[in-house]
């Protein structure tokens, strides 16, 4: 049986891959996971500041994400009125989350199919300047986001604001009218810097991993190649 050469592409490929599934996995977590923004309602004080209850507001925000997740295409929120202008912006979010979700469902896909190939030795990616796909998928992404994060603890508001005009292109609907559009009384900035928290620790923590895991990997090559010579 022929041995597999060492690819080089592939392992760009795969660290590019590796990455996306990363990133595209993190944002996941605060579109899926709705007890986080319920673990806010208490400590921001929603319910004062708005006068609706707990549940009105779980509902207000469910019907919501509802929407923007696909899982309905009629737009609601609950007892809050809204504007077209207003959901018009939540069409575009919605656009948006499921980019994210089919991007990871893809490259989840995609990696598994390659991770096949490896373990069948038909696929032996190359390793780059003596370490894998994983380090540099970890290293190259980390390295991204935390200047970003960097950039945006030092400015927020701006950051937000580069956020919308970056991913929203000559749309201004994201700038709503609390009379209009009352899901915005629920949505306090707060809640997203710490949506972006969340993202930006959840990266870091999955780059500390993949990093982790080629170093240790390596290591464990080195301990067999020296044992071999000392039986040799």
């Amino acid at each position: 049986m022929l041995k597999t050469t060492a690819s080089r592409p592939a392992a760009v490929f795969m660290a590019m891959i590796t990455a996306l599934a990363l990133l595209t996995g993190a944002i996941a977590v605060p579109i899926l996971c709705r007890p986080f923004y319920y673990a806010h309602i208490g400590p921001l004080e929603l319910e004062a500041s708005t006068g609706l209850t707990q549940g009105e507001i779980q509902t207000a925000f469910d019907q919501m994400l509802d929407y923007c997740q696909g899982r309905t295409d009629t737009f609601s929120t609950g007892v809050l009125p809204w504007s077209e202008s207003g959901r018009s912006h939540f069409a575009d979010v919605r656009v948006l989350f499921q980019l994210d979700l089919q991007a990871l469902v893809l490259s989840l896909g995609m990696l598994a199919g390659l991770g096949c190939l490896v373990w069948r030795g038909r696929l032996r990616p190359a390793r780059l300047l003596g370490r894998g796909f994983s380090f540099w998928a970890g290293a190259g992404l980390a390295a991204v986001f935390l200047l970003v994060g960097s950039l945006a603890a030092l400015d927020f508001d701006r950051a937000f604001t580069l956020f919308h005009a970056l991913f929203f292109p000559g749309r201004d609907n994201w700038l709503f009218d609390p009379a209009q559009d009352q899901i915005i009384r629920i949505l306090p900035q707060v809640y997203f810097r710490n949506c972006a928290l969340l993202i930006l620790a959840l990266l870091l923590l999955g780059c500390a991993a993949l990093i982790a895991a080629d170093l240790l990997w390596a290591k464990r090559q080195a301990q067999q190649r020296k044992k071999l010579v000392q039986n040799s």
